[in-house]
């Protein structure tokens, strides 16, 4: 078996090494990274820019996922009807994201549509004009969106245990905003924000298609040469420090008792985040076999789902557990997480589940890979965020090179049970 999965993955390597990352930074500090791939039709791009909701001051709650939505709604050459048809008309998909550190402008279309989708995205990204009554509009659709959120325990439970790890800095701070901060915005607020915040040197327009580097640089310079430099060097992330862990029990109206535990972690920088990340699949990833799908859903079935998550941030990190269960059964559920987390801190992995686990992120690393829309925005935020595109080979390589004992070692420095903190969601009594 083991030869096997030797076997399997090295030629899965192999294929995957069969491309080609070009990179070129023009004059204005814009970077253009390209993959040449083949055997597809479907190209994607997209611009990620390192401005997200924690580089909002206190009054500005929301407007960085505002002024995502906003993009859409006007430009200095089309309204909203013209660009949502733009793509759309000819079978593309436009789309965006904020998180707590990017915004992302990205389109999937067929081959021959390139260059449509590339001024098209440009357009919104850098020319959009914030009209009076599409901000009247979509501020709507946003509280709407917000009322949606809050109506489901299962999304406010984390926007909630993001408050609590991150207490007072702006990394708890709800990505949509709050209602009075997102029912004051004006036209002049998104250009300040954007103005404090916008530098070309931190944005990258990232794409994965048929057409060749030359090619893509060609367009590249035909729509990002005459973009206007923009250096903001008073833009200064305050980082994350004195996490306190805190307990918290909050009553909503729901049938089922949902929990979340968390604390913080490392930061993309940190070389430890592999180990965990290792460790944290092992615990609560996306396979039925984890550690804690297996204990609280398939032995003692308390749970429909269990999610552990990792996610770490440019000067920190934060993980956190979630499950859902009867009120009655959330004791319980949680000294089983919390049993499940000694385990990985007092017990040392033998070789055998050191190499099974090492195989199932292998494999659930190239499959991540073979998704070129995925590939395509890991391209845009790795460049952002380490100056650098590791290839699939050398984060193997890294991932073999672990050992039990780097596990047991980031288990106890994260998964002390004194760092924790803890969010319950009880159903209100009558």
């Amino acid at each position: 078996m083991y030869l096997l999965l030797e076997y399997i993955f090295k030629d899965l390597l192999q294929l995957l090494m069969d491309y080609i990352i070009d990179y070129h930074t023009f004059p204005n500090g814009l970077r253009l990274v390209h993959k040449t791939v083949k055997n597809t039709q479907i190209a994607h791009c997209g611009f990620i820019l390192n401005i997200g909701s924690r580089d909002e001051n206190i009054h500005q709650q929301g407007l960085a996922h505002f002024w995502e939505h906003m993009a859409f709604k006007g430009t200095k050459k089309r309204n909203s009807f013209y660009i949502l048809n733009r793509l759309e008309s000819v079978g593309g998909e436009i789309n965006a994201y904020t998180t707590k550190e990017k915004i992302c402008f990205y389109a999937s279309f067929l081959e021959n549509h390139y260059q449509r989708a590339f001024e098209l995205l440009t357009d919104i990204t850098f020319e959009p004009t914030f009209p009076t009554n599409q901000i009247e509009r979509e501020r709507g659709v946003i509280l709407e969106e917000m009322a949606m959120y809050l109506d489901s325990p299962d999304d406010n439970l984390q926007d909630e245990l993001d408050t609590l790890i991150f207490k007072g800095h702006s990394l708890g701070y709800n990505i949509l905003g709050t209602t009075q901060s997102v029912s004051g915005f004006e036209q002049k607020d998104f250009q300040t924000f954007i103005n404090e915040n916008m530098n070309t040197e931190e944005i990258i327009f990232s794409s994965v298609s048929t057409h060749s580097f030359q090619t893509i640089k060609k367009w590249a310079e035909k729509y990002l040469s005459n973009i206007p430099k923009k250096s903001n060097n008073q833009k200064n992330r305050t980082q994350f420090s004195n996490y306190q862990p805190q307990n918290s029990t909050k009553f909503h109206h729901a049938t089922q008792a949902h929990c979340a535990i968390g604390t913080t972690a490392y930061s993309v920088q940190e070389e430890k985040r592999l180990p965990f990340f290792i460790l944290s699949n092992i615990l609560g990833g996306p396979a039925l076999n984890s550690r804690l799908n297996w204990s609280l859903r398939e032995k003692n079935g308390l749970v429909y789902s269990v999610d552990a998550n990792y996610q770490p941030y440019t000067d920190t990190g934060l993980f956190a557990i979630y499950f859902a269960t009867e009120p009655k059964q959330s004791d319980k559920s949680l000294n089983l997480v919390l049993k499940e987390l000694k385990n990985l801190r007092t017990q040392k992995l033998t070789a055998i589940q050191l190499h099974k686990a090492k195989e199932q992120v292998l494999g659930q690393l190239a499959m991540a890979e073979e998704g070129n829309q995925s590939f395509m925005l890991m391209m845009g935020k790795s460049w952002l965020d380490n100056g650098k595109i590791e290839k699939i080979e050398e984060v193997f390589a890294q991932i073999r090179q672990i050992t039990s004992e780097q596990l047991l070692e980031v288990a106890n420095e994260i998964w002390d049970e004194k760092r924790l903190s803890i969010l319950k969601y009880l159903p209100q009594k009558d």
